[in-house]
């Protein structure tokens, strides 16, 4: 039977989206029709993009100062630090616990980053586990293109609001889907604070050489748009660059200079093996800031019951990069025989082994698809009450 129900207009589409921009659970034709909408930029929704990346032409007008380059850096890695550790270990696999006071803190904090509300980012997040760099995967560069996945997806009507069918550990509580509904408060606060903030700099402190709007323009704008991007590259090149050590059925892949550029996300290969350890970075020499920082924060008895990777998981991953290596070795012997023949070989044979393996073995992959059985879960299984027993206080 035919949907006999007239068409929406654009200028009703328009004012609805206006509206969400205030209240993102407004729906007037209902969330389930607006997600089974097909892919395709809303341009509507594309002017608080327009609007972030417009903000950082200020700088033609306010100019520059150390301190406010410096703490546009700032910034960009503290707010980097509430993506990683907060909407994606926290909310997204419930990798650690903390409590419900802790929870709503980290809410906040993550708002900050100006990426809609953590319910709307783990609920997403989750989907992509579920069906990652399959048909119905919203970001794949694979099935989407490069673009798509690292931008225009969240321009999409479709993608826009948040089925808390699907968080339901998180949904039961009213103060985080506040946060979550009205996800414009908490970075318009963080604005204007960067405002006041190089206000009083100005008058108390001139010779920093900032004022409120020079400190808006860097502290958000600049940014806050390169925080997006770098979040982005998680979606868009961290299923097309790096090195596969376990077989997913996906194709991402571990690389250290988005590693870098996310403070420890790079490691996705890692994380798409095992998305319920608090680390990304699984071996000492991957580096991952986010985890160290988590470590400090359950020092100090903020959070705790940081999740590990399993010794089997560490195992497989060790015979995966030896065996990576070995093949590595035998195709540059094959490629450059005069190696076996070598003087070098003959003196130190151990270190010429190492010296080609290890050169080579960071080209190799392994198959996209898995001969096992898919290897993703469903998350939101693996969520757990967030108010476990406290360890005592000794």
């Amino acid at each position: 039977m035919s949907d006999s129900r007239p068409a929406v207009s654009p200028f009703r589409r328009a004012a609805t989206a206006l509206v969400q921009w205030i209240d993102s659970d407004y729906c007037p034709e209902g969330a389930e029709k607006m997600r089974a909408e097909p892919d395709r930029v809303d341009w509507v929704r594309v002017m608080p993009f327009v609007f972030l990346h417009a903000g950082c032409l200020g700088v033609i007008w306010t100019g520059a100062s150390a301190f406010a380059v410096w703490t546009a850096v700032a910034l960009y890695f503290i707010r980097m630090f509430a993506v990683t550790g907060i909407h994606h270990r926290y909310f997204s696999h419930k990798t650690y616990s903390t409590s419900r006071f802790g929870q709503f803190l980290l809410a906040v904090f993550a708002g900050t980053t100006v990426q809609r509300g953590s319910l709307w980012w783990a609920y997403h997040h989750r989907h992509h586990h579920l069906h990652s760099d399959g048909p119905e995967d919203a970001h794949s560069p694979h099935v989407h293109g490069f673009w798509w996945s690292h931008i225009g997806w969240i321009t999409s009507r479709r993608n826009f609001p948040t089925d808390y069918s699907k968080i339901k550990d998180l949904a039961k509580y009213p103060e985080l889907v506040w946060l979550n509904r009205f996800d414009l408060v908490v970075p318009v606060l963080f604005a204007v604070s960067l405002f006041g903030l190089g206000a009083v700099l100005e008058r108390f402190a001139p010779g920093l050489g900032t004022n409120g709007w020079q400190m808006l323009v860097w502290g958000f704008f600049i940014s806050t748009t390169f925080l997006f991007h770098g979040t982005g590259c998680i979606n868009s090149m961290a299923h097309l660059m790096g090195r596969r050590r376990f077989k997913t059925d996906d194709d991402s892949r571990n690389s250290a200079i988005l590693a870098f550029i996310t403070l420890g996300e790079g490691w996705h290969n890692n994380h798409h093996r095992y998305q319920s350890s608090t680390r990304n970075g699984f071996y000492w020499w991957e580096i991952d800031p986010t985890y160290y920082g988590l470590r400090l924060l359950a020092a100090v008895g903020f959070i705790w019951g940081l999740k590990p990777v399993p010794e089997s998981v560490l195992a497989e991953g060790a015979r995966a990069d030896h065996a990576a290596s070995v093949e590595a070795a035998r195709r540059a012997a094959a490629l450059h025989p005069e190696i076996s023949h070598s003087s070098l070989k003959r003196v130190v044979p151990a270190a010429a082994a190492i010296a080609v393996a290890t050169a080579s073995a960071a080209q190799a992959t392994l198959p996209k698809k898995a001969d096992d059985p898919a290897i993703h879960k469903d998350v939101t299984e693996l969520a757990h009450e967030l108010n476990p027993p406290k360890p005592p206080v000794i």
